[in-house]
């Protein structure tokens, strides 16, 4: 038997090949799957089935690509809000064979309507599952979020109590195999490893340990989570099946004077923030490589033309694998030499960084034209806030910028600077000019004032 676990840098997604006997299933497979394959490959094991543990609403599938290059058969979850049309429907009870293994379906609503667990035995062991492949039903620490129904807060996140209780009947030897890992936005409180048990969940997971049904559900429709617009574009490709992932490794290299002349729609500087606060090309927004998952679904519509801005080939690379893995496939190039176009001539916009001090300063003059923009989503806000600061949640800019005043100056804040300066590269890019980073922020707060 082999377990092999895939994970997918940005999104913190985690997917799955398990083989035995010369057969192998793979488990909720990203679109750029030619992965799986060699793998499969690789240990001589021919892919025969493809398990979804539900439609997922923060990646594009790649199991209509996967089936299509295996011949292997897509199964996925009853009620998915729609025809998965290159699926065919496992419910409670089924079991499939592969090797010496079977995995049996679990039904685990809550998370969404169609959701799956998909339980491991293996035959020549007779103490209860191996394992199970849990979804965004449980995860290592944390469990799913239950916002994705507004009209059913109190039922959906019942269910999911109700579904975990299925899990945890496994027993506690059972390994359980999320779907995401720390850093996901499908969940706020995971632990940093990706291993564990159900009996280790059992005993130190906190959303395990609230003390029945009821505060279970409480505390379920008491969460802030925020769903970004890209969302919508996953959950219709993953019902419809979306086209392979391009097969270029590089955006199209641009000249100088195509880079200064693009009509792209977005030119995304995907360094590092103090790099891009240092010298950017007018009218760019800052987005790093290791935030494009996170952040670009919120400013980029499907379709729109884009351009990246990096330090090398190697980044420029890295940005594009991230923006097709959420279905952002119209990059028509990428220019790498900031600093040479500089000293070329070329002018260059800058963001000034401020420190705590002259934060203070600002606040206990009261000016009536400046304002502190928080930028960290809710549950950060409500455990520490600065007073005299205002919030809005650095993705809810893609629509709320018009809400401000461009005659206004703003000094952007988060934890530590850099989802800041993503708020500062935005506004700056919709003509806001008054603009400038709290370096460190939040941190540097606390540090400063004990």
């Amino acid at each position: 038997m082999i377990l092999e676990k895939i994970k997918t840098p940005g999104l913190s997604h985690l997917s799955y090949l398990i083989g035995s006997g010369g057969k192998a299933a793979v488990i909720d497979p990203r679109r750029d799957c030619e992965i799986y394959v060699e793998k499969a490959r690789a240990q001589g094991l021919e892919i025969t089935h493809i398990f979804e543990t539900h439609r997922n609403e923060d990646l594009i599938t790649g199991s209509p690509i996967l089936a299509q290059m295996t011949g292997a058969t897509v199964l996925h979850g009853p009620n998915p809000a729609g025809e998965v049309t290159f699926a065919k429907t496992a419910k409670k009870g089924d079991t499939f064979e592969i090797g010496q293994l079977t995995i049996e379906v679990l039904e685990t609503p809550g998370h969404t309507d169609d959701h799956l667990a998909f339980v491991i035995y293996d035959r020549e062991y007779r103490d209860g599952p191996v394992g199970v492949f849990t979804g965004d039903s449980l995860f290592v620490g944390d469990v799913g979020r239950t916002d994705f129904y507004p009209d059913r807060k109190r039922e959906v996140a019942g269910l999911l109590y109700d579904s975990l209780q299925k899990l945890l009947s496994l027993g506690d030897q059972a390994i359980i195999y999320p779907a995401h890992g720390a850093g996901s936005v499908c969940g706020s409180g995971m632990a940093e490893r990706e291993f564990s048990t159900i009996g280790h969940e059992r005993r130190n997971n906190p959303r395990l340990q609230l003390g029945g049904r009821d505060a279970f559900i409480e505390a379920k429709v008491a969460e802030n989570h925020y769903q970004p617009p890209y969302f919508r574009l996953m959950e219709r490709l993953n019902l419809e099946g979306a086209q392979p992932a391009p097969r270029v490794i590089r955006p199209k290299r641009l000249t100088l004077p195509e880079m200064r002349n693009t009509t792209a729609d977005h030119v995304i500087d995907v360094r590092e923030p103090l790099a891009f606060a240092s010298g950017h090309f007018p009218g760019s927004m800052c987005l790093p490589v290791g935030m494009i998952s996170a952040f670009a679904g919120w400013f980029i519509r499907e379709g729109e033309m884009i351009v990246l801005v990096g330090s090398d080939e190697d980044q420029l690379s890295s940005a594009l694998s991230h923006l097709t893995r959420i279905g952002l496939d119209n990059v028509i190039g990428g220019y790498n030499g900031v600093v040479p176009a500089a000293a070329n001539g070329v002018s260059m916009n800058s963001m000034p960084m401020v420190d705590t001090d002259t934060v203070k300063s600002r606040l206990d003059k009261v000016e009536g034209d400046w304002t502190l923009l928080d930028v960290r989503d809710a549950d950060e806000r409500e455990t520490s806030a600065i007073d005299g600061s205002e919030h809005i949640y650095v993705g809810e800019l893609n629509e709320r910028w018009s809400q401000l005043d461009k005659d206004r100056s703003y000094t952007l804040m988060c934890a530590s600077g850099m989802r800041a300066t993503v708020a500062a590269g935005w506004l700056a890019s919709r003509g806001f000019s008054n603009l400038d980073i709290y370096l460190g922020s939040m941190g540097a707060w606390k540090a400063a004032n004990g």
